[in-house]
């Protein structure tokens, strides 16, 4: 976000001891495991259809809201999946605005998915054991290696369901690298999963309540991303081949 003329939220984790910590190698066998889970899972919530809805109000120094933004959108198919906006009301947010970085957050940050293909390109940390609502899980930090022009990327922390091997909750930022004198602020954030039809855990819920510490001066920002009404998307279509004419049987006069 970037000022026009960023309350970190604490990790709410209770640690857990539920045994010893994993060895090295057994972390990194954790790692590898969790990070096929999220693969699968990455493939699976591309086949379900979902409603998004994102609001992001700006606060004043009492905590009251005095401008918002917002947008509800329906993920499809129609064939193709594909984002289609339900209600965008005309934002009346008067000290920020929202930037190509914050969209690409929204989109692939905040709903943080840490797949075998993207495990090269950070630093991951074994942090400990802990239990979030009663779930014993992994913490791990995670932090990118390298950060490439034009690509956003989470630096926080993620909790791993020690069964499912599924990230169940993150907490973190979205980072990147940013043009030279820009003031793109972002807020820190946390995202919570659910389990979706007993299999996958789905993104259900983001929120960030900060301050963007902007070069004219701090502003209080809420923001809140709801993911819900997931369904499998299902085809009822019927694909048809088109083989051609038959070749012509010149023993067979019936025939053409």
């Amino acid at each position: 976000m970037r000022m026009i003329f960023t309350a970190v939220l604490l990790a709410s984790a209770a640690l857990a001891a539920d045994g010893p910590d994993p060895t090295p190698a057994q972390v990194d066998e954790i790692v590898t495991k969790f990070a096929a889970k999220e693969a699968e899972f990455a493939i699976a919530r591309g086949n379900y259809t979902y409603r998004q809805t994102a609001k992001i109000q700006e606060l004043d120094e009492g905590g009251s809201p005095h401008g918002k933004y917002e947008i509800v959108s329906d993920i499809v198919f129609t064939p193709k999946r594909t984002e289609r906006v339900v209600r965008a009301p005309v934002s009346t947010l008067q000290n920020i605005l929202l930037t190509p970085e914050d969209e690409k957050d929204l989109q692939d940050v905040q709903p943080f998915v840490l797949t075998t293909k993207e495990i090269p390109a950070y630093n991951i940390r074994f942090l400990g054991r802990e239990k979030l609502d009663e779930i014993p899980c992994y913490s791990f930090s995670v932090k990118p290696k390298k950060m490439e022009s034009g690509k956003r990327y989470f630096e926080g922390v993620v909790w791993v369901d020690d069964k499912d091997m599924q990230i169940v909750k993150s907490y973190g930022r979205g980072v990147g690298v940013i043009k030279k004198n820009s003031d793109n602020q972002f807020p820190k954030f946390e995202t919570y999963r659910e389990q979706i039809d007993g299999k996958y855990w789905f993104p259900t819920y983001t929120i960030a309540n900060d301050t963007l510490n902007f070069k004219a001066g701090p502003q209080r920002i809420r923001m809140t991303v709801k993911y819900e009404d997931y369904k499998q998307f299902k085809s009822d279509s019927n694909i048809k081949y088109d083989v051609g004419e038959a070749p012509k049987d010149p023993k067979d006069p019936k025939k053409p």
